[in-house]
């Protein structure tokens, strides 16, 4: 496994630990539909939370945000529309995206960006 990936994945991790800790169910990790993929699934109240994680070292050049691009979003609704055929879910839908920021020392920085991305049906 590569430094990247492995950093990715202890991202996740932390960012499920995260949601848990802060009431969230965990409902799916790296969904996947074709080419698209969710990296979380979760529910909280009323709402199914279509997470995308983002893992960077501190200090980096490119922001958690800026890695959110058209594209991006796109295939995120793409995937959030299959989910919801296939699961028969109505809930209220929500993009967000929790940002990792990995410290020298190991130590991780969690945040979470609500309606991070706008989409549009």
């Amino acid at each position: 496994m590569s430094e990247t990936m492995r950093q990715g994945a202890e991202g996740e991790q932390a960012a499920v630990e995260w949601l848990r800790a802060n009431g969230y169910l965990i409902v799916e990790r790296n969904w996947r539909y074709g080419r698209y993929e969710i990296d979380i699934i979760a529910e909280r109240f009323d709402t199914l939370h279509i997470i995308e994680v983002k893992t960077r070292k501190k200090g980096s050049l490119t922001s958690a945000e800026d890695a959110i691009d058209e594209r991006k979003c796109r295939a995120l609704s793409h995937a959030a529309k299959a989910y919801m055929a296939m699961h028969h879910t109505h809930s209220e839908l929500q993009f967000d995206l929790i940002a990792v920021e990995t410290g020298h020392n190991g130590e991780k920085t969690i945040r979470l960006v609500e309606n991070a991305i706008q989409y549009g049906w």
